[in-house]
C-alpha cells in the first residue's frame, strides 16, 4: 500500500539523517547490520532457485570485509576474499554430494557483490574524516557530504525516472529483466540525478563542475544496480528480496542502486576531490 511506502520512507530518511551525519561507530554498526541482512536475503533468494549457498561462510565473508574496511585495513580485503573463496571451494571436495560448483559460484558471487558494495558505504562515509564542510545544513564532515551525494543522486534518479517514464516512456530499456523501465525514464533519471546532486553540491559549497559530474555518474550507474538486482530476482523467481521494509521489500530492494552509486562516487572523490 502507498501509505506503508510513505511511512517507511519517512522513518528511513529520519534514521538515515541521524546515522549518516553522526557517523563513527553508529554508522559502522548500521553498515554491518545492512550488510548481513543483505547477505541473508541473497541466500534466501538463491534458495528459492534450489541453490543452497554456504550460508555461514558467506555471512562470515561479508562481515570480515566490513571489518577490514572499518578498521582501516582495506588491503586485507583481498586476503579475506581469497580465504572465503578457498574455503567455499574446498567444501566441494569434502562434501561433494551436498555442495556443487554452482553453489560455490553463487556463494562467492554473493560475497563479492554484497561485501564489496556495502564496504564502499563505509569507505565513502569515512573519507577525509578531519575535513569539516560548512553547508546549508550546518557543519558536516566531508565523508557525510560525499555519501549524501550518492543518496540524493540515487533518490533523484529514481523519482525522475518514475515520473518521466510513466508519462513519456515508450521504448523499453531491458524488457526481459524489468519490463516497466524505459529509455525515456532512464534519461529522465540521469537528468534528475544531475539536478539533485548539483543542488546538494551547491548547498555544500562544492564546485559546480564536480557536482554535475557526480550527478551524471550516479545517474548512469544507479539504474544498472537496480537492473542487476531485478535480474537476480527474476532468475530466482521472487518479487522482492525480502519483507523487512513494509511497502519497499528488503534491504537489497532499497540499496540495489546505492550499491553501485556509492563505489562510483567514492572513486570519483579519490581521483578528484580527496585531500
Amino acid at each position: 500500500m502507498l501509505i506503508h511506502r510513505v511511512i517507511t520512507a519517512v522513518i528511513g530518511i529520519v534514521i538515515a539523517i541521524y546515522v549518516v551525519n553522526y557517523g563513527q561507530w553508529v554508522f559502522a554498526a548500521a553498515a554491518l547490520v545492512l550488510t548481513m541482512l543483505a547477505w541473508h536475503e541473497f541466500a534466501a533468494m538463491a534458495r528459492c532457485r534450489q541453490i543452497e549457498t554456504a550460508y555461514w561462510f558467506g555471512l562470515a565473508g561479508v562481515a570480515l570485509i566490513w571489518g577490514t574496511v572499518w578498521l582501516g585495513n582495506a588491503r586485507e580485503t583481498v586476503a579475506v576474499l581469497l580465504l572465503i573463496s578457498f574455503l567455499v571451494m574446498a567444501r566441494m571436495v569434502f562434501v561433494p554430494d551436498r555442495f556443487s560448483l554452482e553453489q560455490a559460484a553463487v556463494t562467492i558471487a554473493g560475497v563479492v557483490y554484497i561485501g564489496l558494495a556495502f564496504a564502499h558505504l563505509v569507505l565513502l562515509r569515512f573519507t577525509d574524516q578531519s575535513l569539516v564542510m560548512a553547508t546549508k545544513f550546518g557543519p558536516l564532515s566531508a565523508g557525510a557530504v560525499y555519501l549524501w551525494l550518492a543518496f540524493v543522486g540515487t533518490w533523484s534518479a529514481d523519482t525522475f525516472a518514475f515520473f518521466v517514464g510513466k508519462n513519456f516512456g515508450r521504448r523499453k530499456l531491458a524488457p526481459k529483466v524489468s519490463p516497466g523501465k524505459t529509455w525515456e525514464g532512464t534519461i529522465g533519471g540521469v537528468a534528475g540525478s544531475v539536478i539533485g546532486v548539483t543542488a546538494m553540491g551547491a548547498a555544500c559549497a562544492l564546485p559546480l563542475g564536480h557536482s554535475a559530474a557526480i550527478g551524471l555518474l550516479v545517474g548512469v550507474v544507479a539504474p544498472v544496480g537496480d537492473l542487476v538486482e531485478s535480474s537476480m530476482k527474476r532468475f530466482c523467481g521472487v518479487k522482492d528480496s525480502g519483507k523487512l521494509l513494509p511497502g519497499h521489500g528488503g534491504v537489497l530492494d532499497r540499496f540495489d542502486s546505492v550499491m553501485f552509486a556509492a563505489p562510483a562516487v567514492y572513486y570519483y572523490v579519490q581521483l578528484f576531490l580527496a585531500h
